[in-house]
C-alpha cells in the first residue's frame, strides 16, 4: 500500500500536529519530555481501523515507527512528510505535511531530554486524537528522518544507543 489519497477518504489536511514541550531547547530551561497531539477531523472509523491490528486490539507503541520524509533537499525552508506507520505490516497509518525545521527542533528536544531521562523511558510521546477525543498514546524513542531521496540520515533521526537499523 503506498501513500494515503483520496481513495483511503484521508488526506493530509484532515490532520492537525501540535506540539509542546520544546521550547525548553531555547531558553535553556530544565528539559521536559516533547509532547506531539495529532488530531484527526476526517472518517474516525477508517483511522480506527488503521491503528488496531488484527486481533482489533488497538496497536502498541513498538508496532509503530514514527518518520520524517523530506520533500525537497534540506535547508531552511524545506517541506516534509511526517508519517505514523505499522511496523509489521509496513502500511501509512497517517501522513501530514509539516516544515523540516518545526520537526527536527521536537527531535533535538527529544535528544535532549532523552540524555537526561532515565534509559528506559520514551524520549517523547505522542498523542492521536478522533473526534476531539484522545484515542491512543504512544511513548516513543526513535524517530527516523529520511532525505527527499528517501536515504536515512542518522545525524538528524533520534535513534537510541544499541539500536541497529
Amino acid at each position: 500500500m503506498g501513500a494515503l489519497t483520496d481513495d483511503y477518504g484521508m488526506r493530509r489536511e484532515h490532520f492537525t500536529l501540535h506540539v509542546s514541550n520544546v521550547d525548553w531547547v531555547e531558553t535553556g530551561e530544565e528539559p521536559s519530555k516533547p509532547s506531539v497531539s495529532i488530531d484527526f477531523t476526517g472518517p474516525a472509523a477508517m483511522l480506527r481501523e488503521r491503528l488496531t491490528g488484527p486481533s482489533d486490539e488497538v496497536l502498541e507503541a513498538g508496532e509503530t515507527d514514527v518518520a520524517l520524509r523530506l520533500q525537497e533537499p534540506l535547508d531552511e525552508d524545506a517541506a516534509g512528510v511526517v508519517s505514523v506507520t505499522n511496523r509489521i505490516t509496513g502500511d501509512f497509518i497517517l501522513e501530514l505535511n509539516e516544515e523540516a525545521d518545526d520537526v527536527l527542533r521536537f527531535i533535538q528536544a527529544a535528544r535532549g531530554y532523552g540524555e537526561q531521562a532515565n534509559d528506559d523511558d520514551g524520549r517523547y510521546e505522542v498523542e492521536i486524537r478522533l473526534e476531539g477525543e484522545p484515542f491512543v498514546g504512544y511513548d516513543k524513542r526513535t524517530f527516523l528522518v529520511y532525505d527527499d531521496e528517501g536515504s536515512l540520515l542518522r545525524q538528524h533521526s533520534l535513534i537510541p544507543s544499541g539500536v541497529e537499523l
